[in-house]
């Protein structure tokens, strides 16, 4: 059982207080049952990681499942959502969620085999342009992604790839050091692609200023979205990204593995002159089953599509997009700020006296909803598992010490943020 920890109690009485007048939507989730502590729920703090599954998906997506079962082949146009044009009903809530037109915005595949889609069209070094830019805590995947991207083009990696690191003694990655690279050696540079949301510290990067600077500099620019898509608001048209990719397994609340989103700007689409990998579903739909060999690809983002679409991945994410469309990002946004500082004022507290340090950046502004707590002398991993199976708190370990919290405004409450500054103030022991 958990036992209050001095200076917690009374908080407890006020977490619940702002929960009232502050509610969110927990009631559309299901929430996991809690292993350990005096709660009958979890404190669901792993948002970031994988996020929460919808009450809404197992109806629907059993309701695909049926159709599947009554019609069979013909479901491909008499479904009740047909699964012919099924990635079209997706495309205008994607599109509202990143800030994009609907001609720049599909819902296909995975985000690594997206970036490396994409990257077959943006990265393309010639003469003395040939470095990929990012940042050296970037998620392993992207990093593995550009160093293959470099190799393809016959380039040694570890000269092709140039990564952009913190000052030093500080954890996160300025914007106006990525700019004053650019300023000096944009010239080099073929192709930035950095994440919007770093996914070990939570720092939101400066996405309009770092693509206009890397525009100028005639680089190309490609964000990954994965901890910035349903976390912060985007505006990837107006910004003049070239390029994105996310996934939606995330904050989207999709599923595990679920189906990523790309977005391509409009003054890329219908260009002959971009190579582009091309499938069954790169073609005209309109043309489509005329069965010719040679594909007449659309002057849309659709063109990047390869294969038919997984109607049963697809549902899960089109139930999610509804969902982001009737709650809205502003409104996300806005409950995400409140969350998100009470939850460090909470952790202010904890840290005091212990070895715990939160190098997300303090400016509202520069964050999503994720803090990054540094442990000294323990391991992640260890300490993770304690707050669930001892508290009840879920939250998620990047070693060797780092854990994740991240107080989502769509599902986690005061109380999960009052629970989180608790359980780690019984569970780290205080050095004064």
């Amino acid at each position: 059982m958990d036992t209050e920890s001095p200076g917690f109690g009374g908080a407890e009485a006020e977490a619940r207080t702002l929960d009232a007048a502050d509610p969110g939507h927990r009631h559309l989730f299901l929430v996991p049952p809690a292993e350990g502590g005096r709660y009958p729920e979890v404190a669901y703090l792993a948002g970031n990681s994988l996020g929460l599954q919808p009450r809404a998906t197992r109806e629907e997506l059993l309701a695909d499942l049926d159709a599947w079962r009554r019609l069979g082949v013909e479901g491909h146009l008499e479904a009740e959502r047909p699964w012919l044009p099924y990635h079209e009903v997706l495309t205008a809530p994607a599109a509202r969620l990143v800030g994009a037109r609907p001609a720049e915005t599909v819902v296909m595949n995975s985000l690594t085999v997206n970036l490396h889609l994409l990257m077959v069209s943006f990265y393309r070094p010639a003469g003395e342009r040939t470095r990929i830019v990012i940042e050296d805590t970037a998620f392993p995947s992207d990093s593995y992604a550009v160093r293959s991207q470099a190799r393809f083009h016959g380039l040694d990696p570890d000269t092709a790839v140039v990564r952009l690191r913190p000052r030093p003694g500080e954890d996160t990655l300025r914007t106006q050091d990525v700019l004053d690279f650019l300023a000096a050696e944009g010239h080099t540079v073929a192709l930035l692609l950095l994440g919007g949301v770093n996914y070990l510290t939570g720092e939101l990067m400066d996405i309009p200023a770092i693509t206009a600077a890397g525009r100028a500099a005639g680089a190309l620019v490609g964000w990954d979205l994965a901890h910035a898509a349903g976390n912060v608001p985007l505006a990837l048209h107006d910004w003049d990204v070239d390029f994105a990719a996310w996934c939606s397994y995330k904050y989207l609340n999709s599923g595990p593995g679920a189906l990523g989103g790309v977005f391509v700007h409009e003054r890329h689409l219908g260009d002959p002159a971009l190579p582009r990998f091309e499938g069954w579903w790169s073609t005209d739909a309109t043309t489509r089953f005329e069965m010719t060999p040679v594909s007449r690809p659309p002057a849309t983002v659709e063109a990047w599509q390869i294969s038919n679409p997984p109607i049963f991945a697809m549902g899960p994410v089109r139930t999610s997009l509804e969902l982001f469309d009737s709650v809205g990002m502003p409104a996300l946004r806005e409950r995400s700020l409140r969350l998100t500082g009470y939850l460090e004022r909470l952790l202010d507290e904890v840290t005091t006296d212990r070895p715990l340090t939160v190098v997300t950046p303090r400016d509202p502004a520069r964050r999503g909803c994720q803090l990054s707590v540094r442990i000294g002398g323990g391991s992640a991993n260890e300490l993770t598992k304690r707050l669930r199976h001892e508290h009840g708190v879920i939250a998620d370990a990047r070693e060797p010490d780092i854990v994740r919290f991240a107080p989502v405004p769509l599902y986690s409450t005061y109380h999960d943020c009052w629970r989180v500054a608790d359980a780690l103030a019984a569970t780290v022991e205080a050095t004064r």
